[in-house]
């Protein structure tokens, strides 16, 4: 097992034919069931490889060619990840984006991104520009068309692109290789523990990366079955599909876990199928996952990365996590705890994680930005090592804030609260509601206190509703140090 995991990434390589051809699943298996509905909604591996290399001769024969730069902005449904390997099948790029960023922020985006085709689905917002797009509904069509063959090239040829807050005023986008999905085999072996018999069952949308990956191209890869809740069911509804799915595995981010909790506590719930949990996105409270093997008496497995380098930390079912820790380095990785001069720290001194340029998840840089060639690359997540090789998780060294799961810059929610003509400063934190539960909180200046409501609208037209403050705090002025620089920490703990 460990040989063929271990086994270098082929030369003559595409991402999109690895996730759907190299595990020799039959064509008659099912790939994906969507949940919830009265007749779920399946789709074969033989089925889905139709349909992928349908768009990618669609996408040829609609003029594009490799290397293309795809804008995807759909929604939550079977349409985006079909689209997304379609488009890799054939040796383009796909950007991935979330469907809820305004026209203000895809127009930025966009201009990065600078794509050569936006496929849309009706009613998300498109950017300011000029490049063709294509709807949802023409995707469709492609699926019925004769496939062409993949492309293969170097496995270290960009690939696709993911968005991420950074920290500058605005979001970056992240190109990765193709071979990042052959780097997903240590998330594979060293969280998942994956099995073709495994039925996975993701609780995210198709269009976050998370779902993207954890839910969909990693359970194909290994010719799972992927299993996800149809758009709008509720957490509260989880339980019952996981049992009525017959899910073996189940993977959510930990706030969906804690809004499952509170109806456990009103009866009690047994998974006969279910061999363990996982979670991801934000750090999981460690009464959380107590409650959860409670309840269950499965384990509730965490992993820690970033958009990157994907998960890279993790406990798994052959080696679970230590009590206060995510895990540790997965086999094959190449991870690092440095002070600020970067040398290494010893066991049980904080440093900041670094990941080694030669780690083969590493991105290969952000767009607009020269390639990344450095020897490490720094987190900004600070932890500590113990003796047994597990690191504890310390918090960031910087102001980024974690929004249920996606990591928001504050200079993103700044610039468009001080985009409002009454605010003079603003200031965004973190702000914890109670143990373990924290929002984003925005600070701001002002001749007096602005009406919230109206705050919420202009802030509603400017970033997505995951970036926008959920408290308002007037103050007549910011704490700032004696270089003039904004001290954000020293406003986390105003209460409200």
């Amino acid at each position: 097992m460990d040989d063929e995991f271990d086994r270098p990434c082929p030369q003559s390589f595409n991402l999109a034919d690895y996730v759907l051809s190299a595990n020799g699943t039959a064509d008659n298996k099912t790939a994906l069931e969507v949940l919830g509905q009265d007749d779920p909604e399946t789709r074969s591996y033989g089925a889905l490889r139709s349909a992928v290399a349908g768009v990618a001769a669609g996408l040829l024969a609609a003029g594009l060619t490799s290397g293309n730069r795809v804008l995807l902005r759909l929604g939550n449904t079977i349409e985006f990840p079909i689209c997304y390997l379609g488009a890799i099948w054939a040796g383009m790029v796909p950007a991935v984006t979330s469907a809820s960023l305004t026209r203000i922020e895809i127009s930025e985006l966009s201009r990065v991104i600078k794509p050569d085709l936006i496929i849309a689905a009706d009613g998300i917002a498109l950017p300011d520009t000029d490049v063709r797009v294509l709807g949802s509904h023409d995707l469709q069509r492609f699926y019925d068309l004769p496939p062409v063959p993949p492309e293969l090239g170097d496995p270290n040829r960009p690939g696709y692109v993911v968005c991420t807050s950074g920290t500058m005023a605005g979001p970056k986008a992240v190109l990765h290789a193709h071979r990042a999905i052959w780097a997903r085999r240590m998330m594979i072996r060293d969280w998942y523990a994956l099995r073709p018999s495994d039925r996975m069952m993701h609780a995210g949308a198709f269009n976050w990366t998370y779902t993207l990956g954890t839910g969909l191209m990693d359970p194909w890869t290994v010719g799972a079955t992927a299993l996800i809740p149809r758009h709008g069911t509720s957490p509260e509804d989880l339980p019952a599909l996981i049992r009525s799915a017959q899910a073996t595995i189940f993977a959510a981010a930990p706030g969906v876990y804690r809004q499952m909790l509170r109806e456990f506590d009103a009866k009690p719930h047994a998974f006969s199928k279910l061999r363990h949990g996982l979670t991801a996105g934000e750090k999981c409270p460690e009464e959380t996952r107590a409650q959860w093997e409670h309840h269950t008496g499965t384990a509730l497995h965490e992993a820690f990365g970033m958009s990157e380098c994907s998960t890279f930390i993790s406990g798994s079912p052959h080696r679970p996590a230590p009590p206060g820790s995510l895990g540790y380095p997965q086999r094959g990785r190449h991870v690092s705890l440095v002070r600020a001069d970067g040398s290494d720290v010893g066991d049980g001194e904080p440093g900041i994680c670094a990941i080694s340029g030669d780690d083969p998840g590493l991105m290969l840089g952000y767009l607009g930005q020269p390639p990344f060639e450095e020897d490490w690359y720094l987190t900004g997540d600070e932890m500590i090592r113990h003796a047994d090789g597990s690191l504890s998780y310390l918090g960031r060294d910087d102001d980024m804030m974690n929004a249920g799961g996606f990591r928001v810059s504050p200079l993103e929610v700044e610039a468009a609260l001080l985009a409002h003509p009454d605010v003079a400063e603003a200031a965004a934190v973190e702000h914890e509601v109670r143990p373990n539960v924290c929002v984003i909180a925005a600070h701001y200046v002002a001749v007096g206190p602005l009406d919230e409501a109206e705050l919420s609208a202009h802030m509603e037209e400017r970033i997505a509703r995951y970036k926008q403050p959920r408290l308002y705090f007037y103050a007549t002025s910011l704490p700032r140090s004696a270089n003039g620089k904004l001290v954000r920490r020293a406003l986390r703990q105003v209460s409200q």
